[in-house]
């Protein structure tokens, strides 16, 4: 699988508009939790895996380097951490976590 890059064919999208660039991203296999992750700060390849709980060694390796690539993780001294960019998409997804919280309460208050 490609990585999906501004202005190229990407899954859902043959003009390759960027919003569709980040959505083929997103929706890849453990990229938003990479990205939820790193958020507490860096980490080595090891401590990343162990804070993705049950993400493979191998998708790790490959979610790492596409986020690289796409700017929005580095490897530094102290472990992989987000860039600027990738903090501040971080600060755009961040809300997603206190709507699951109430939603995973909705549901869970529903069921009663």
């Amino acid at each position: 699988m490609t990585i999906p890059l501004p202005g190229l064919e990407v899954r859902g999208s043959k003009t390759g508009k960027p919003i569709m660039a980040l959505l083929d991203l997103l929706g890849r296999t453990w990229s938003l939790g990479i990205i939820w992750n790193l958020h507490s700060g860096p980490a080595t390849f090891r401590e990343l895996q162990q804070r993705c709980e049950k993400i493979s060694p191998t998708l790790l390796n490959t979610r790492l380097k596409e986020l690289k690539t796409l700017q929005l993780v580095e490897c530094q001294e102290a472990g992989y951490q987000l860039t600027h960019q990738g903090l501040d998409l971080f600060d755009i997804i961040s809300p997603l976590g206190s709507w699951s919280s109430q939603w995973a309460q909705g549901l869970k208050e529903d069921s009663k």
